[in-house]
């Protein structure tokens, strides 16, 4: 494992720039809001009214003017007198602005109050922004589990996130599991053996990670999942046994606690399996996002030929939105998967670079024009230009969180801001070289190269 830092003072934020805010400094003003009534200008005003009307400013200047400009608005709230800084220690104001700004779950808290989770989270995002960084390499020994006398099992697939841990699942079925706070390798699982269609039938799909579970998907329709926590991860079990005759090659699996979606393509009317995550029950099975590429998805069992397709869980778990070149679809993973919105693309579009998270996906055209777009309906929001993504697919590859596109291309890994004009920032001073998998959340880059060296970048609030 080795670590460098790397920061940026010729990239700004932009707009207002919520700079105190990254300190903290002015949300320490003010004496304990737990009086129930407070008075103001001669008034008496309830003390929910003044907190609702700050969140609802705060949260309207994060839509017209980006997230990290909120801290900026209540900042200048707080200034107006006695009476509203007097808010500005209500935990509650800070939970609901922390779960709507930054997405954060009610039970995601982890530092000691909701307030500091706020502040954490601006200076994360004014970080990744500005290019503020600790650049870490991680390795591992690869294992020769198929007794392949190449080197394919060091083709990463697929990279997973959660608060604690980063996976790398590569073509050879083995899932390496990491300790972001420290590097250490943790365990190396493999998919339990059977009978396989194929030489890559084994290499990994998809991978869903949390803090307390790993889930990974094969090509071949297997799932297994295993309990991680500690020093070492518990033996790992299979959850559904996959049937590919009947089913095809799952091209790729996302999904959360409570819903699991698999990608098909091979057999016609079968292209997404959606499972409830927490019974491991498969619910429902259906759709013809990847008839167009049943022949191609075939082939992926045989050889390590371009993305067909990708999948993933946005908003609070229940929807899902996947993508070929050909046609994106948002559906509703509660309701039978039935269709919430869909496109066919007039230009095809490069599979490797859409991804979506929240409430905002992007993909990219092959003339490299790329579009941000709301899951729930597809409606565009901004457009940039992608350079390196001409070309033949394959080439590039991107990945989004709440507020900025990050695309390796032409060998180079740029950020946007995607939140209002699609607004280039920067390039990583890192060269990689070729990029297999590349996965963001609101704290971490991650990218694997070639030679299976994982890349972590990580603009976490120090």
């Amino acid at each position: 494992m080795s670590t460098s830092s790397s920061s940026s003072s010729e990239e700004e934020e932009a707009g207002p720039r919520g700079g105190a805010a990254a300190g903290g400094g002015e949300f320490d003003q003010g004496p304990s809001s737990s009086r129930s009534r407070i008075r103001w200008s001669n008034e008496v005003w309830p003390e929910p009214f003044l907190e609702a009307l700050a969140f609802q400013l705060a949260v309207d200047t994060s839509l017209s003017l980006g997230r990290l400009a909120a801290a900026h608005a209540l900042f200048n709230i707080f200034q107006v007198s006695t009476t509203w800084q007097a808010i500005s220690r209500s935990d509650l104001l800070w939970r609901n602005l922390t779960q709507r700004i930054w997405n954060v779950g009610g039970d995601d808290l982890v530092r000691a109050t909701w307030r500091e989770e706020y502040i954490y989270r601006h200076r994360t995002a004014s970080n990744f922004r500005s290019r503020r960084y600790t650049y870490t390499t991680l390795h591992f020994v690869p294992t020769d589990n198929n007794n392949n006398n190449n080197n394919d099992g060091l083709s990463c697939r697929r990279l997973a996130l959660s608060g604690r841990y980063i996976a790398a699942g590569f073509s050879d079925g083995a899932v390496h599991l990491f300790r972001l706070s420290t590097g250490a390798h943790i365990s190396t699982f493999y998919p339990q053996h059977r009978d396989r269609l194929g030489r890559f039938s084994s290499a990994v799909s998809g991978i869903v990670l949390s803090d307390s579970r790993l889930v990974f998907a094969t090509l071949d329709g297997d799932i297994h999942t295993a309990v991680v926590g500690g020093d070492a991860a518990a033996p790992l079990r299979r959850a559904h046994l996959g049937d590919v005759v009947n089913d095809g090659a799952l091209v790729d699996f996302a999904g959360g606690d409570r819903w699991w979606v698999g990608l098909f393509a091979g057999v016609p009317g079968h292209a997404f399996h959606i499972w409830n995550g927490q019974t491991e029950e498969l619910v429902f099975v259906g759709g013809t996002l990847t008839d167009p590429e049943a022949v191609m998805g075939w082939h992926l069992l045989t050889e390590l030929t371009d993305l067909i397709g990708r999948v993933r869980v946005t908003g609070r778990g229940t929807t899902a939105l996947a993508c070929t070149s050909l046609r994106a679809v948002a559906f509703d993973l509660q309701n039978q998967g039935v269709v919430l919105a869909e496109e066919e693309f007039r230009r095809g579009v490069v599979v490797g670079s859409f991804d979506a998270t929240n409430a905002s996906a992007v993909v990219a055209d092959v003339r490299g024009g790329a579009t941000v777009r709301r899951v729930d309906d597809l409606a565009e929001v901004c457009r940039f230009s992608v350079r390196g993504a001409a070309g033949a697919q394959g080439e590039v590859l991107g990945c989004v969180n709440g507020g900025f596109g990050v695309v390796w291309g032409g060998g180079i890994i740029r950020v946007w801001e995607i939140e209002l004009y699609g607004q280039y920032l920067y390039s990583f001073r890192e060269g990689i070289g070729i990029c297999n998998a590349l996965i963001a959340d609101e704290r971490y880059v991650a990218a694997c190269s070639s030679d299976g060296t994982i890349h972590l970048w990580d603009f976490g609030a120090q």
